[in-house]
């Protein structure tokens, strides 16, 4: 294997600084996180296509299920800053290596849960790899290519999740209604190990030039460009999974699809999500400010179809798909941002930009659930809509003109 050893520059010299920067590129390592991020999100959203049979076995309500989601947000919320702050000089290589092995762990204890609350334990896990993998993205990237090449490098890495919405969904929701919702799980395991093999095989070594600490995370949140990108992420994400993490009880009730047009649907929400990525990561090369706005208005389109006319089943297929291709461009083009905003400080602002997406998540899944339990699917998707508008208008707002005085990417 070969060492990244190459020192970089700092702007604050009391920063410690977050990695070494890569002389050369290595694509086939950057191509295994990116494979490794797709397991991770594909178990993270399986129960998504699950829920009702998932909900049906463990004798729990819909919402209550749908929290499976939940305690995976609000344990990664905290595992990338504590991941970040444990980590010392440790090897990044080992870091991520175990962290897929929790995925693997994870999913398997999810298909032996007997009950909801050995399930909610096992997507715990997850939580954790999920928020550690997150959290050190950034840095990751900026180990593995030179700096030209590390918009391309996280864009490559976040296309992992553009892919795993394309096929978790609706595959989830075939697999469970072929197979079962226990071996779906089994086989996100399978896809945990393989990743974990190629992991093996591609990852270089990455050992830390220094431990990062609270100093660190002080001076990350000292930058206001994180500070509005943190701020975007609360509301979009919220929006987003509030909305996204009950898709199918809304059109199982309001068009009324059968399993395989929700399939199908569930499916066109992951293709627009595999292009948006690579529209989203064009456009945010040159301004992430702009990209972010630009799906984050797509996102309350797509919202505002749905409420008017969701119970039109050829609009709620429409509307679902063009969800997927504006929420594909968003963790690219927020990850840019965060990059630009401070690529001096990128483990500790990543564990941040994890935190919240984390929370985001959490909080969209919490008041999806007494949404959808209270008054109904349409209601989870008008909070979305006012969500994920609130979002573009703070990156539109504030994010654009402070852009022009960020380093370029």
């Amino acid at each position: 294997m070969t060492d990244i050893s190459c020192p970089t520059d700092f702007a604050d010299p009391a920063a410690p600084p977050p990695a070494a920067v890569s002389e050369r590129a290595h694509w086939p390592a950057v191509f295994s996180l990116s494979f490794g991020v797709f397991g991770l999100v594909t178990a993270e959203f399986l129960p998504v296509s699950l829920l009702t049979p998932m909900a049906a076995e463990l004798g729990a309500s819909t919402g209550a299920a749908g929290q499976a989601i939940t305690a995976t947000a609000v344990v990664a919320a905290f595992a990338g800053p504590l991941l970040v702050l444990g980590s010392g000089r440790l090897d990044r290589r080992s870091i991520v290596w175990v962290l897929m092995a929790m995925l693997v762990v994870s999913s398997v204890l999810s298909a032996f849960a007997t009950d909801i609350t050995t399930l909610l334990l096992a997507r715990a896990v997850l939580g954790f790899a999920l928020g550690g993998f997150w959290a050190m993205m950034i840095a990751l990237a900026i180990r593995l290519v030179p700096s030209a090449d590390v918009p391309r490098a996280i864009s490559t890495i976040i296309m992992g999740v553009s892919v795993a919405t394309v096929f978790a969904a609706p595959l989830g929701a075939f697999l469970g209604d072929l197979w079962g919702w226990r071996a779906t799980f089994l086989a996100a395991a399978a896809l945990g190990a393989v990743a974990f093999c190629v992991q093996l095989v591609t990852l270089p070594r990455m050992p830390s030039a220094s431990a990062p600490g609270l100093a660190a995370f002080r001076e990350a949140l000292s930058q206001r460009a994180v500070l509005i990108g943190i701020g975007t992420v609360l509301l979009v994400i919220s929006g987003h999974f509030a909305g996204f993490t009950f898709i199918r009880p809304f059109l199982e009730d309001v068009p009324r699809l059968d399993v395989a047009t929700i399939s199908l649907a569930l499916f066109a929400f992951g293709a627009g999500g595999f292009l948006g990525n690579i529209a989203g990561g064009a456009i945010a090369a040159r301004s992430p400010a702009l990209a972010v706005g630009i799906v984050s208005l797509l996102i309350t389109g797509a919202a505002l179809a749905l409420i008017l006319f969701g119970a039109n089943a050829s609009v709620a297929f429409a509307a679902t798909a063009l969800w997927g291709f504006a929420f594909g461009g968003f963790p690219a083009s927020i990850s840019i941002w965060n990059a630009r905003a401070a690529p001096d400080l990128a483990e500790s602002a990543g564990a941040l930009l994890t935190s919240a997406f984390q929370v985001a998540i959490a909080s969209g899944a919490v008041i999806g659930g007494l949404l959808i339990d209270g008054v109904g699917p349409v209601g989870v998707i008008v909070y979305s809509a006012l969500a994920v508008l609130a979002g573009a208008a703070v990156m539109l707002v504030l994010g654009r003109p402070m852009e022009r005085l960020l380093p370029p990417s």
